[in-house]
């Protein structure tokens, strides 16, 4: 089989929405939908709480319910009730609406310390199921609603964040009355005919409690782990020390803590993606490398992690001076060299100072994979890290993994886990609770969800690259019977639904490897973009004309189920080198080869007749619901797909 590249071997180790039309009703009109809706069919549109728990009732005082969380007693009084019914409501207007009697209920904090608290209108999914109703709720497009001085809204509008109306925060015996209306909105027409609506308002009680992450990540490191701190920066060493965090979809590693700043580096656990550093400059100033790291679109790294803005350091500064001294000699960087950015990537000093006390091979920093580094060698190469744990160089031209790098703030904090792999550290404000009822599209890249069957039914979020919909990916290349399975790419560079890999994943894969449940959530039409990128090219022009990305390429495709391409986020390695296969992406290298990712994480090419591994990527429907799971790989989101 015929690798297309010009890596150097430096040493023998190296290796190779339907538009509805609005309905014009008259009063009279409405009130004769009225009839038809509730006195001849006898339907709910919506019922918000008692049997149908929009408030959820936990505990019941002699006159009305009282629901508490935590410090948090959340009381509906004897004037209101927390049952919304608009039962015999026509679709009407906002003006209208406003008339309504209003639904109030109190927060107060019982507690003797200040508690932060989050209001969210969320399906409840356990009377949905009961009723056996999923597929015939009313569309959150046609629900209106107003919460105090707020404006009018459509309840899909807030669908990105979970469908949160409120966030606030108290002190001891302090409380916070809140006025809710809620309405059909006017000009939905005969679509509400015979529709449910299963709700309730959660409250959630923040933690802003825990310790910083700086302070943790240090303290409990396990038998694995130590510390070096050579004066400016405090190294985690050794081969497997208690410092995995969960971060925005992702497995992270806490790589050092500045002593003075108390701010915390980390580095990505596995490779996210494969590209090539730049065109031929080593500098990480101005390079693709650093484009896509902080990229802000849907296309990059940086606009893909969650509110980074209050985690991350946006101006941490990344030494990028030139060092080509042997692995275990290396010196702390003099600055000659810098960048200021959000993501970097680590430099050789930081994955030497990682293994300190220990040897490169078995320091906790190799992956087992191969990956740049922030370090040039020279004018003509860059230095990364090789699946031994040995170090490399090679020309910027060529393709390795990609191991962001961010710098947690000092204010952040650890509010759950205990740095293992298995229960990894979750930091406050990324620790959610209660997702039942949330969109899937409203999540983030990189977690993990349910879908498919048998030893291939783990899956990862990709991006919102369709809107409202959510990409996917499988979490590893398909397998038969612990077998990774291979297939031809086609018998040219172009994908299509009718080519080799396009007919079996249109196919045979929808068939025997996702069963009709899974199949039902996804689009039957999606765009999948086959820009070419060639030797030393940027990785926009997998779907972008050119690298201001200011068109879409002309060259694409249409089908069902497809391939990541070259550059997109999770087309990374994301286990072992010895565990892995090279599987195809969908990007062309020229009119002869295909990109793939090897075994390693490098972004090859190779002749589309030849055989690869398969990771099937589609756009799964807009209402796709979270009914279970925290989208960690050891509890992935469950599905459902909702109306």
């Amino acid at each position: 089989m015929k690798r297309f590249n010009n890596r150097k071997k430096i040493t023998k180790e190296k290796i190779e929405e339907y538009n509805f039309k609005e309905v014009a009703l008259t009063k009279m009109a409405k009130r004769q939908l009225l009839v038809t809706l509730f006195s001849i069919l006898g339907v709910t549109i919506i019922s918000l709480g008692s049997a149908y728990a929009v408030f959820t009732s936990v505990s019941k005082s002699a006159d009305y319910n009282v629901i508490k969380v935590g410090t948090l007693n959340i009381d509906f009084g004897s004037d209101s009730s927390n049952t919304i019914n608009l039962r015999g409501h026509y679709p009407m207007s906002d003006e209208e609406g406003l008339k309504l009697k209003p639904y109030v209920f109190t927060i107060t904090n019982t507690g003797t310390l200040t508690a932060d608290y989050e209001v969210f209108i969320q399906d409840d999914t356990d009377m949905i199921n009961n009723d056996n109703c999923a597929g015939n709720q009313l569309k959150k497009d046609y629900i209106r609603y107003k919460l105090d001085t707020g404006s009018p809204a459509n309840l899909s509008s807030i669908a990105g964040s979970n469908y949160k109306i409120a966030t606030g925060s108290l002190e001891p015996g302090g409380s916070v009355t809140y006025t809710l209306y809620v309405w059909i909105r006017e000009g939905v027409g005969n679509d509400v005919l015979s529709k449910h609506y299963h709700g309730k308002i959660v409250v959630n009680g923040v933690n802003s409690g825990g310790d910083p992450v700086s302070e943790v990540v240090l303290e409990n490191l396990g038998d694995n782990g130590s510390t070096y701190d050579d004066d400016v920066d405090t190294f985690i060493t050794g081969t497997d020390p208690n410092n995995y965090i969960w971060y925005s979809g992702k497995l992270w590693r806490a790589v050092s803590v500045n002593n003075e700043a108390k701010t915390t580096k980390l580095v990505t656990q596995w490779n996210i993606s494969a590209i090539e550093y730049s065109s031929g400059s080593t500098a990480f100033d101005g390079s693709y490398m650093e484009e896509w790291l902080n990229d802000t679109t849907v296309d990059g790294f940086l606009g893909n992690l969650r509110d980074y803005e209050n985690f991350i350091v946006t101006d941490a500064v990344w030494d990028a001076t030139l060092d080509n001294t042997a692995l275990g000699s290396i010196t702390r960087p003099n600055g000659t060299t810098t960048v200021t950015n959000a993501v970097g990537l680590l430099n050789m000093y930081e994955y030497q100072s990682s293994y300190h006390g220990t040897t490169y091979n078995n320091g906790y920093l190799n992956n087992g994979l191969a990956w740049w580094t922030l370090t040039p060698f020279s004018s003509s190469d860059v230095r990364g890290v090789y699946n031994n744990g040995n170090a490399y160089y090679d020309y910027p031209s060529n393709t390795g993994g990609v191991r962001p790098s961010i710098n947690l703030k000092s204010n952040v904090k650890i509010v759950d886990g205990d740095g293992t792999v298995d229960n990894p550290y979750r930091l406050n404000g990324d620790n959610d609770t209660e997702l039942s009822g949330t969109l899937l599209s409203s999540r983030y890249s990189g977690e993990y969800i349910r879908f498919g069957a048998d030893e291939n039914n783990l899956y990862r979020i990709v991006s919102q690259e369709n809107g409202s919909g959510t990409k996917i990916v499988s979490a590893e290349p398909l397998k038969s019977s612990e077998t990774f399975i291979t297939t031809n790419f086609g018998s040219n560079t172009t994908f299509s639904s009718t080519n080799t890999i396009g007919t079996f994943l249109n196919g045979d894969y929808l068939t025997n490897y996702v069963d009709s449940s899974y199949s039902s959530m996804i689009e039957d039409s999606t765009t999948w973009y086959l820009g070419t990128v060639g030797s030393g090219t940027s990785y926009k022009l997998a779907k972008y004309t050119n690298t201001n990305m200011s068109s879409v390429t002309s060259t694409t495709t249409n089908a069902k189920v497809g391939l990541l391409r070259y550059g997109e986020l999770m087309a990374g390695q994301f286990d072992r080198y010895d565990n892995n296969t090279y599987y195809w992406l969908l990007t062309p290298y020229s009119s002869s080869y295909v990109r793939f990712v090897n075994a390693d994480s490098y972004a090859y090419s190779d002749y589309p007749s030849n055989a690869g591994g398969v990771r099937p990527s589609m756009n799964l429907k807009s209402n796709v619901v979270i009914t279970g799971g925290d989208g960690t790989k050891s509890d992935p989101f469950v599905l459902t797909l909702g109306s």
